[in-house]
């Protein structure tokens, strides 16, 4: 998505990303950079006795693995420039498999030789349900002049 200039960049463009399967590997090395080891993501028999019936991915993880799957390129993006009503909405467990819609909503030239370009984040597993929904900015460059 984030492989062109700010320029080609058009209002009502969409992309889905590539998919990938959320492992129990992702959990427990997610746990360990961050040290988060709540239960709920961590303990079988805690989790067992949640509302859920079996662990969850940390919401923080499927964005991250989220983030990953949209494609950028180094040379264009300058930088992440934050979401905004980022919401989870259902939860992701281990062998589910997610994907990320975008969609450009909004672009707002910097004139600076960059523009941030804001997008409809949303993020689904295998059933069709949306997991994570948010409207997420990127400072883009522009077209360098000959």
């Amino acid at each position: 998505m984030y492989d062109k200039y700010f320029e080609y960049f058009e209002i009502g463009e969409t992309w889905k990303s590539r998919a990938r399967t959320i492992t129990e590997s992702d959990l427990v090395m997610f746990s360990a950079l961050t040290g988060d080891w709540y239960p709920l993501h961590t303990d079988i028999e805690y989790a067992k006795k949640s509302p859920f019936k079996q662990r969850i991915a940390h919401g923080m993880l499927v964005l991250s693995i989220g983030t990953g799957l949209t494609k950028m390129e180094p040379e264009i993006i300058i930088a992440n420039y934050g979401i905004d009503q980022l919401r989870f909405i259902q939860p992701v467990f281990i062998h589910d498999t997610i994907h990320v819609e975008l969609e450009v909503v909004d672009l707002k030239d910097k004139q600076n030789g960059t523009g941030v370009v804001t997008v409809k984040q949303s993020t689904y597993k295998q059933t069709g349900d949306q997991v994570i929904t948010g409207i997420s900015k990127a400072l883009v460059k522009k077209e360098p002049e000959n």
